[in-house]
């Protein structure tokens, strides 16, 4: 298994072994650390109160907007907040990147390089960035992680931001467990996959919809979501082979049950996404993939490691249905599948509940799709939803639950065996909006005698250790104390600690008050607190590889060049002609978005599927065309070799 460090240094420090060092035994535990490929579960923060759950709820590490420039600008944080998320995360080994994932203009890149420093001198542990300014602007030792929106589908790209010098690489989407792996063994920088959460249909960074439609730019954090938007499809002739539907409105991705497939194929970091959802969607999803790799990570401890430390103890169980969900789908992990999209709407659908077993005046009942299982029992105050005839999602509130008689807040038209869901579980939220988690770090602690007094030593799990001493005179105790010391030294608080073992270590039986003892457990909680503080280190930005693979003579809009620095970098390495961004010069007839979801295919009409068939476009009466309400009208291409659809401005 594949470490993090390079083959010389692991020869560098195999000398302390040969040399029969004193240190010979810690280096051989840093050894067994090191063959092991380190895991990172990480989640969204909206802001510092859903980061902190987070981080409590199991996550290793968490991804936050900052002040400016993320691409969710309806979800940016403060510096100062930042900074708070920092500090309570670092307590746990845990890291906090923070989202600056737009393209840049020339008036911007000042005001990011003033932020970054800011962000980096408040502990940020790396920058999730998509615009290769940052490359050159005069940064701190910050780690860059290439976002998702620098289109991190091929290997070829991967390797040439590994050599540009950034630190982690968010794969594409689409990719399956072949491509990643592929990519994993082309490169040594660790791969982050997003395993759960809303799908954007087109290619992350290569849609450019919403820009050309309503001028709100997807690259710069101000995406309209065109894709959730009804169309009609039209064939050459003008004749609707769909009305009215949401055609590129994908379900959810949940990869909950490929985790360990996604381990073995290199993903190293696995990503929830959703930095504007709630924190009762950041609690239940963060622990549910905390439960899962935790499983697979007790069974194969010689091949993987957890990237934080601490253990978290939930007092609800975790399920992913409950939470805000389009339906559910792998996408593409396995390769094509027909489960992608939701044409009848794009809003939650959430859990499936049951079947319309009756329909009265001013109620219904239902029979549950497991009868045995309470979970699925309605409660008032729930919100429940079916796909009417008319074939459009309606919704409607549970006012009274009465035995089998559930009663609306208003009736709606509802038929036997019509399917229902329930997209909002008021019993459920309720309990979310609770404490639902501790997370502790265990703790060693040896309180011993000396010559002028006593010392108290504490070490928790992270490695970090303090020493203190405390002069005192000796009484001698004319009962047991022992018991009631480690009592006393025992209880932690709130503090991030859980005691693992107290050891008393004295010549006799020793008098000391319990008020005495108290200030010196706090005192010494307090000065590990402040030496895990002190010690935590931020991960250091890669240097670029001067002999890296070069891009291509012809860097297009799709390149998302939208200033100076950016064209700079380009040139050097090879350009020779470089477009500008879409945002700037929007050319004519372009391609506003590239698909990997194909309406061919979901509509039964893909020609690689049918063996060959209907292979001329003559057969489908192509071009087909998307219309929006308004009547504008965009042309599909089928490229069939890459297995893409490609939407046109008209």
């Amino acid at each position: 298994m594949r470490g993090d460090a390079g083959i010389e240094d692991l020869r560098c420090r195999s000398c302390i072994i040969l040399c029969g060092d004193i240190y010979c035994i810690k280096f051989l535990l840093y050894l067994c650390t090191y063959m092991r490929r380190k895991i990172e579960l990480l989640a969204p923060a909206r802001d510092l109160e859903c980061g902190k759950e987070a981080i409590l709820h199991g996550a290793d590490a968490v991804y936050i907007g900052g002040p400016l420039f993320g691409a969710r600008a309806a979800a940016s944080n403060s510096v100062e907040d930042i900074a708070a998320l920092c500090a309570f995360a670092h307590m746990y080994g845990a890291k906090v990147y923070v989202t600056l994932n737009t393209i840049l203009y020339d008036a911007e890149l000042e005001a990011a390089e003033r932020m970054v420093w800011l962000l980096y001198e408040h502990g940020v542990d790396a920058l999730i960035v998509q615009d290769m300014a940052l490359l050159r602007l005069n940064l701190p030792p910050i780690a860059l992680h290439a976002s998702t929106q620098t289109d991190n589908r091929t290997v070829e790209k991967v390797r040439w931001l590994e050599n540009m010098g950034f630190s982690q690489i968010v794969l594409a989407r689409e990719l399956g467990v072949r491509e990643i792996a592929a990519i994993y063994d082309a490169v040594h920088v660790p791969l982050e996959a997003f395993v759960h959460g809303a799908l954007c249909v087109s290619y992350s960074g290569q849609c450019y919809a919403s820009q050309y439609c309503f001028g709100r730019s997807a690259n710069r954090g101000q995406c309209a979501q065109f894709c959730r938007l009804p169309f009609d499809l039209l064939d050459s002739k003008g004749r609707v082979l769909a009305k009215d539907k949401h055609l590129l409105s994908l379900k959810d991705m949940n990869r909950s049950a490929f985790l360990e497939e996604m381990l073995d194929a290199g993903v190293s970091s696995f990503k929830i996404e959703g930095r504007l959802k709630d924190v009762a969607y950041v609690k239940n999803v963060t622990a549910y993939y905390r439960q899962k790799l935790d499983e697979i990570l007790s069974r194969r401890p010689n091949d993987y490691v957890r990237s934080s430390f601490g253990q978290t103890d939930l007092n609800f169980t975790p399920q992913l249905e409950k939470s805000f969900n389009r339906g559910f789908t792998d996408y593409f992990l396995h390769g094509r599948t027909s489960d992608l999209c939701s044409f009848e709407t794009p809003k939650a659908k959430g859990e499936v509940i049951g079947e319309v077993s009756r329909v009265g005046n001013r109620s219904f009942s239902v029979r549950y799709v497991r009868e045995d299982d309470a979970s699925l029992r309605l409660h008032a105050g729930d919100g429940l939803c079916f796909i009417g005839p008319d074939g459009k999602l309606q919704g409607f509130r549970v006012n009274k639950v009465d035995g089998m008689d559930i009663y609306p807040a208003s009736m709606p038209v509802l038929s036997l065996r019509t399917l229902l869901y329930r997209n909002q579980d008021a019993y459920y939220e309720k309990m979310l909006s609770r404490p639902t988690a501790v997370r502790r770090l265990l703790l060693q602690i040896v309180f011993a005698e000396t010559e002028e007094g006593y010392s108290l030593w504490l070490c928790d799990e992270t490695g970090v250790e303090v020493l203190l001493n405390f002069p005192m005179q000796k009484i001698v105790a004319q009962s047991p104390q022992r018991d009631n010391m480690i009592q006393i030294l025992s209880k932690l608080g709130d503090t991030p600690f859980k005691v693992a073992a107290v050891t008393v270590e004295l010549n006799e039986e020793r008098f000391i008050p319990s008020s005495v003892l108290t200030k010196w457990r706090r005192k010494a909680v307090d000065a590990l607190m402040e030496k895990k503080t002190a010690e935590y280190k931020q991960e250091v930005r890669k240097l670029p590889k001067m002999n890296g693979d070069k891009v291509s003579d012809h860097i297009t809009y799709l390149g998302n060049v939208a200033n100076a620095l950016s064209r700079d970098l380009y040139e050097q390495q090879g350009a020779m002609q470089i477009d500008p961004a879409f945002e700037l010069c929007q050319p004519d007839k372009a391609v506003i978005m590239v698909c990997r979801h194909c309406l061919r295919f979901a509509l039964g009409k893909c020609s690689k599927r049918l063996h060959g068939c209907f292979q001329d476009k003559k057969d489908y009466n192509e071009p087909w065309r998307l219309r929006m309400a308004d009547g504008r009208v965009f042309t599909l291409e089928f490229d069939c070799v890459r297995c893409q659809m490609k939407i046109y401005a008209p």
